[in-house]
């Protein structure tokens, strides 16, 4: 029976989380485009994307969203984002 190294382990699960949040990073920054997609997922994403990004012109592109989501809980989602957004440009 082989030795497990705890170090080669831990060694690669850190870079298993690097390459996760790096590739997530990734996928969150191409889908905030993807904000009227047809893929909730992809609007999710596209949500994600734009909460750090407060700007004069996503406050305009959350009001066109809020009013063209079909559903409620990502409705919900891009209202809170809204206020948020239009709080902080105050």
């Amino acid at each position: 029976m082989a030795r497990v190294s705890w170090k080669a382990v831990g060694t690669g699960f850190a870079g298993g989380v690097v390459v996760g949040l790096i590739v997530w990073s990734q996928q969150t920054h191409r889908d905030r485009y993807n904000l009227f997609s047809s893929s909730a997922w992809r609007r999710l994403a596209a949500l994600g994307h734009i909460d750090g990004e407060t700007s004069a012109r996503n406050v305009v592109l959350l009001r066109d969203y809020v009013a063209w989501e079909r559903s409620p809980a990502l409705r919900r989602r891009g209202e809170r984002l809204l206020r948020r957004m239009e709080q902080s440009l105050v």
